[in-house]
């Protein structure tokens, strides 16, 4: 009955809250936002020979791009950049990926406000607003070639090309965009003994590669009357191989090789549309998306000894079907001073896997072993309902609230467990304070059910490691408070600096659990908190006379806490990041086409926690990249760059236990510092 209760509440509240007045147009802002704007054209960035909407706002000083949180369904708006005051509510690279089909001489302008004064619930913080003009026909492409000394292969693939253009009120984009990615290390590993003589030497060369084609089409249809209709049809397949090969000399003289090859060529398919109509005053947007992944993997770890014993192996095979069907309805309308939206959303999710589990037998025959929980369905039918309001409460400050929550239910189709079914609420209250034409502050108190999944719920064995991992039907999505405050300080001439620092209490935490009497897989640990700060700021030198030149910084430093469930004591969430900045130089060399820059970024992260065993697996300590650029070489713009110019490794340090390591002592420590070498990469984009 609880769908049917969240649906009556909101179809209530839509009759009883009759709107009076409109809400301002597509792209406009009313009186309360436009003071608390900021405004750039084309113009503002000239220096920076912007060819899309995407190399304008990441120029914005201290602003950083978030991208949809890609979580539960649609749900309220996450991502900081809209489109003519809209958000895109899709799934398949959302606003973000739209702005790199954007030209920049489309742009009209980009507003940088304040989340509290747009009426767009979920929002917080600064969000850029771009508006843009009507399409003119043409397009964009950009070539992203890299190659590296070591371990990989070149990739030439990668870039993308599209083109935009209008029939009538009909605008379409075609485009057609290859994520490519190499990948590659190699050296020693060492395996010690628990009293730290040599057990085993491993000479060891990871190589990965990964296409992603993507191929879509988007309309956009003004009509009838005031009504707009945009649909997006995407197919995606990929290929993802990798392979690993260790020569292993072993301290007893049982020498080995060992090869370990994956294989996961696949495919995606993307459905979403949406209308927005005027109805009563107010405006009704309809959404609807359909993503389905056929993802097929094929692990494979086979053992040659020097001996002449016979080869052994396993073979991990996994099918699965994954599918997310979601219908969104929101109503939104303006009363007073207020900002009113009563939405309504069902989303179903569908993770179908066969999985299968094979020995190499002295023949060198795979033969199947058992594999309980390989196998199986799980899906999730959810509801949700949330009513908001967002209004100002002072020329200078602006509220947004809301309330609402979901029901849901848990099945595994084809075992004999009963299906779950829960209610959470949801929620947030949002505060936006412009004490000063210099400052910017917010305030948001959250209400977050988090994502989990749908694969941990079935086992996944790790050949690579020979890590076992059950399968665990009880899982379930964690939830949180956060408290996140934020304020922005303008610094004139020198920049702008924002200050974010927050604090999460989480129940349910996904982490870790253990599974039987020696066995672990993914669950939920109880109580856990997380508390961290971010410092972004833009420094422009030029009032120091190095004209074009300025430099990006990001801090972030995190502290995270839950209780071990082996030991009891508090540790940090496995494989939390801990520590991290950034730091870039940029010169615009003034009155040239040429441009140059620096940067360099430091990671630390936790160590992730099993129950068997302690595993830190990293790569620096320090990556630092160097580029040149020319914005108009024969009507392109050329960049080469150079990254990891300090010899960056991939670093790893691995503890194993014989059984659970509260009660059993070491079996082994492994350790590895491997070379990844530098990686040049080209970029050229043009506009047609």
């Amino acid at each position: 009955m609880k769908p049917v209760l969240l649906t009556s509440v909101c179809a209530a509240a839509l009759v009883v809250c009759t709107p009076s007045g409109a809400r301002a147009e597509d792209g406009a802002i009313t009186a309360a936002v436009a003071e608390a704007k900021q405004t750039f054209t084309l113009a503002d960035f000239a220096r920076f020979s912007p060819r899309t909407a995407y190399d304008m706002i990441v120029q914005i000083p201290s602003f950083t791009l978030r991208g949809a949180d890609g979580e539960r369904g649609l749900g309220q708006a996450s991502e900081n950049v809209l489109i003519n005051g809209q958000r895109i509510a899709n799934k398949s690279g959302g606003a973000i990926d739209e702005l790199t089909r954007i030209r920049a001489s489309d742009v009209e302008r980009i507003e940088l406000t304040d989340a509290a004064t747009l009426g767009i619930a979920g929002l917080s913080g600064q969000v850029a607003n771009v508006v843009v003009k009507s399409k003119r026909a043409g397009g964009q492409f950009e070539w992203n070639p890299a190659v590296r000394p070591h371990y990989a292969k070149p990739n030439l693939f990668g870039g993308s090309i599209s083109y935009s253009d209008s029939l009538g009120k009909l605008d379409y984009t075609l485009s057609v965009k290859d994520e490519a990615g190499r990948g590659g290390f190699g050296g020693p590993v060492l395996i010690g003994n628990p009293d730290g003589t040599l057990r085993e030497r491993q000479d060891q060369v990871f190589h990965s590669e990964w296409d992603m084609v993507t191929v879509q089409t988007k309309l956009s249809w003004q009509g009838p009357g005031k009504a707009q209709t945009n649909l997006t049809l995407g197919y995606s397949p990929y290929w993802g191989p990798f392979h690993i090969t260790e020569r292993r000399i072993r301290a007893d003289g049982d020498n080995r090789s060992r090869l370990i090859e994956s294989t996961n060529s696949g495919y995606t398919a993307d459905v979403s549309g949406d209308m927005t109509i005027p109805l009563g005053g107010g405006k009704l947007k309809l959404i609807g998306l359909h993503h389905y992944d056929h993802e097929p993997i094929i692990t494979t770890q086979t053992t040659r000894f020097d001996s002449g014993a016979s080869d052994s192996g396993f073979r991990f095979i996994s099918d699965s079907f994954i599918t997310e069907t979601v219908g969104r309805a929101e109503y939104s309308w303006r009363s007073g001073k207020t900002d009113w939206q009563l939405s309504l959303e069902r989303a179903y999710n569908a993770r179908d896997q066969r999985g299968s589990l094979f020995e190499l037998d002295a023949g060198g025959e795979f033969q199947p072993v058992p594999l309980p929980g390989g196998s199986g369905k799980v899906t999730e039918t959810r509801y949700e309902a949330i009513g908001s309001l967002s209004r100002p409460l002072s020329g200078k400050l602006d509220l947004q609230v809301a309330m609402g929550g979901e029901v849901s239910t848990l099945r595994r189709v084809d075992g004999d467990l009963p299906p779950r079914h829960f209610f959470r609420p949801k929620g947030s209250v949002t505060l936006g304070w412009r004490p000063s034409p210099k400052w910017d502050v917010s305030l948001k108190l959250n209400r977050r059910v988090g994502q989990i999944s749908f694969g941990d719920f079935l086992a996944q064995p790790n050949l690579q490691l020979d890590r076992e991992q059950s399968g665990n039907p009880d899982l379930v999505p964690p939830q949180s408070w956060e408290l996140e405050a934020e304020a922005g300080r303008s610094l004139g001439a020198w920049g702008k600096a924002r200050l974010k620092v927050y604090g999460h209490a989480i129940t349910d935490l996904v982490d870790i659990i253990p599974i039987g009497t020696d066995g672990q897989a993914v669950g939920n640990l109880p109580h856990a908190t997380r508390l961290g700060a971010e410092l972004t700021g833009t420094l422009q030198l030029d009032p120091i006379g190095w004209k074009g030149a300025k430099i990006d910084i990001e801090i972030e430093r995190e502290h995270t806490r839950v209780r071990d469930p082996l030991t009891g004591v508090m540790r940090p969430f496995g494989g939390a990041e801990l520590f991290e900045i950034e730091v870039a130089l940029r010169h615009d060399i003034p009155r040239s086409n040429l441009a140059w820059g620096v940067n360099a970024s430091h990671q630390a992260r936790a160590t992730d926690v099993y129950l068997d065993e302690l595993y830190y697996n990293n790569e620096g300590p320090v990556f630092a990249n160097a580029f040149i650029e020319h914005k108009n070489l024969f009507g392109l713009t050329v960049r080469a760059t150079v990254i990891n110019l300090l010899n960056a490794r991939h670093i790893v340090d691995r503890t194993v236990y014989t059984g659970r390591r509260n009660v059993s002592p070491v079996d082994f420590r492994q350790s590895a510092d491997q070379l990844i070498g530098p990686i040049f990469r080209l970029s050229v984009k043009g506009t047609f």
